[in-house]
């Protein structure tokens, strides 16, 4: 099956899990009811969770080029973390703003995002460059710091704080309404661009810094452009939703297996099977204890961990 073959499939098979998913588990109740909760509850929650996914899906992707490094995403490197802490003092202090329509804890969490993912790129840049261990220990560490302000900032806080800050940790996707599709479609848009734009560039990137360099390729402004738009998105997910960990990591991986590792088919790619695996993780979610929802952070992290395990043991046998 050939890449624009592949690509029409997946196209496909979103539109089908898109059209579908809202009607999963929907109760039997009056017509009226039930075009109230289509409208204002089902269909909204699978656009903002598709763009939620596909943002995930993109950044992994970039992460993992930009390091050469098949364990790096916003999460492992500690980009999320950054966003989570920076959302959780947005709103321990109290602020309450909007920018262009946009809420100021997306600016906080991408404050956040933007000072972890500053700060791995400059230790990388001290040492000259990083073992994929080294990077990885790194990521790991500074997530670890993050957390622990987090959980600092979540004791400081009153309970009804306390309980917001929980919501991101867990991943939630509940929406009502169209506000958090409107207030995401922009960032996920930017970096969608921004990505198809430099899809040239990255493949450069993919086979180092030196052939980029001597295809004319400006590799430390276009590693700034890529960290700054892919730290904006991330950190806009992170403060409407959560930090929903391991999407930017399976589902790269698993779109190489499809389509290679040719960006100008892989971005699409993953922009589509990104949306549509986060709809099926947050149907099953939805459904599995009925009427109750679990957060969808904890279905991607438990499909997740033995990924990351697979991924860990399949590079160290590369090296080896």
């Amino acid at each position: 099956m050939n890449q624009r073959t592949t690509l029409i499939l997946v196209a496909l098979i979103s539109l089908a899990i898109l059209c579908i998913s809202p009607y999963l588990g929907l109760a039997n109740n009056t017509a009226e009811i039930q075009h109230h909760i289509l409208t204002q509850l089902r269909i909204p929650r699978i656009l903002f969770t598709f763009l939620a996914g596909s943002g995930l899906a993109l950044c992994g992707m970039v992460f993992q080029a930009m390091f050469h490094n098949p364990l790096a995403t916003p999460f492992t490197l500690g980009v999320a973390s950054g966003a989570s802490l920076g959302a959780a003092i947005y709103v321990y202090l109290g602020l309450s703003f909007s920018l262009l329509g946009i809420d100021g804890g997306a600016f906080a969490a991408f404050a956040g995002a933007l000072i972890a993912i500053s700060f791995v790129y400059a230790v990388s840049r001290y040492q000259n460059g990083f073992s994929p261990e080294t990077l990885l220990l790194t990521g790991v560490a500074i997530s670890f710091f993050f957390s622990s302000l987090i959980l600092f900032t979540q004791y400081l806080s009153n309970l009804t704080d306390s309980f917001e800050i929980m919501r991101w940790l867990m991943g939630s996707l509940t929406t009502v309404g169209y506000d958090e599709v409107l207030q995401l479609l922009p960032f996920v848009t930017l970096c969608t661009g921004v990505i198809l734009w430099l899809s040239r560039e990255l493949n450069l990137l993919m086979a180092g810094d030196d052939i980029a360099l001597s295809r004319g390729v400006p590799v430390h402004t276009i590693r700034y452009v890529l960290f700054i738009v892919t730290s904006l998105c991330v950190g806009a997910i992170v403060a409407l939703c959560g930090p929903i960990g391991f999407v930017g990591m399976m589902v790269p991986h698993i779109c190489r297996l499809f389509v290679g590792a040719d960006h100008r088919w892989l971005i699409p790619t993953t922009l589509l099977f990104g949306g549509s695996f986060l709809i099926v993780c947050d149907t099953i979610a939805r459904l599995i204890i009925a009427p109750a929802d679990i957060p969808v952070g904890v279905i991607t992290t438990l499909l997740g961990g033995p990924f990351f395990l697979w991924l860990l043991i399949k590079s160290r046998a590369k090296l080896a």
